[in-house]
């Protein structure tokens, strides 16, 4: 089966082909970083509005080799509520002309289907771990349909966190990215900063507070180390990323854990989970997409609705910028 996935929950527009679930035909992405780099972070209508001018010309691309499809899927949510619209309208008048089924897609969750789209394949039941710059979750996944919330951040999430240090720093945005090359020249033990809610038994987290120890720090201290300081703070955000992830790995008895989302791409923080992973017993497998599909993009939109296969009728499809990363795109 061929599905035809369309994105646009963000600042990126993307469109991708994805066979059975697990085989990349295709995958077009636009995105409208540069525009966003010159007011330093979203603008929503500023989104919007690119994703207008490129949602036309991504599907076309997407198609160029493909141009016979079994069905199309599009994330409902949770996102931007102009962007989202802009891909949901879209994806529904396709379906409408062609007379193709529509299967709407958890963003979130679809993240984790980055993972189906590499060679070696998850087993079930799974920890998966959602970072990103909007959202930190920790959920269990028993199987394809089945999606159990277990925690997640109380505030900023870590990519908002790498953003707004990031900020603070004078880097730029995306602050991730920046943060972590600047990381590299630097000495992640040279700053003291907290690890909010790491020893908490929960499987909560809090990186405001991370934020606001920067900011303190910067007030009181007259010469920063910036490379210092950027490794200091990644280190903070991973610790505490590893920490709870290895915690739910424990308690539920799974066998693998997924990393999923824009933060994944991080270097580091895909090193350091695999270290600790590969401590456990009994054994556990670890899953990470290759960096590129960590981002923003359709193709895991695709492999999402392969796995879920829910049709619905495109007048009840729906975009919910609100929509929880263990709810049903259908309720």
């Amino acid at each position: 089966m061929k599905i035809l996935g369309i994105e646009t929950s963000c600042d990126e527009t993307a469109a991708a082909v994805v066979e059975n679930g697990t085989k990349i035909l295709s995958n077009a992405v636009a995105s409208s970083i540069e525009l966003h780099q010159k007011t330093g972070g979203i603008i929503p209508e500023v989104a919007a509005r690119e994703q207008v001018r490129c949602i036309i010309p991504i599907i076309k691309e997407s198609l160029k080799n493909s141009q016979e499809i079994d069905a199309l899927a599009v994330t409902v949510g949770p996102g931007l509520i102009g962007s989202l619209l802009v891909g949901v309208e879209t994806a529904k008048t396709l379906a409408y002309v062609w007379k193709k089924p529509i299967i709407p897609v958890n963003h979130l969750q679809a993240h984790l289907y980055a993972n189906w789209l590499e060679k070696k394949k998850p087993q079930f039941p799974a920890i998966g771990l959602v970072v990103s710059g909007g959202h930190t979750d920790l959920v269990l996944l028993k199987n394809h349909t089945k999606i159990k919330w277990l925690g997640g951040t109380r505030d900023d999430a870590a990519g908002e966190c790498f953003d707004k240090t990031a900020r603070l720093l004078n880097l730029g945005y995306p602050g991730g990215p920046k943060i972590a090359k600047l990381a590299e020249k630097g000495n992640p033990q040279a700053y003291d900063l907290p690890r909010p809610m790491m020893r908490q038994e929960n499987l909560d987290c809090s990186f405001s507070g991370l934020k606001t120890a920067v900011i303190n720090l910067k007030r009181k201290e007259k010469k920063i180390n910036k490379a210092n300081l950027a490794a200091s703070i990644q280190q903070a955000i991973i610790d505490v990323l590893v920490k709870k992830t290895i915690r739910a790995t424990r308690k539920h008895q799974v066998k693998s854990v997924l990393l999923a989302g824009g933060v994944a791409a991080n270097k580091q923080l895909r090193e350091q989970m695999e270290v600790e992973i590969s401590k456990l017993k009994p054994r556990v497998k670890f899953f990470v997409p290759s960096p590129q599909l960590c981002t923003d993009n359709a193709a895991y939109i695709a492999a999402q609705a392969f796995f879920n296969y829910q049709p619905l009728p495109w007048q009840k499809i729906q975009a919910n910028p609100s929509l929880s990363i263990e709810e049903a795109t259908s309720s």
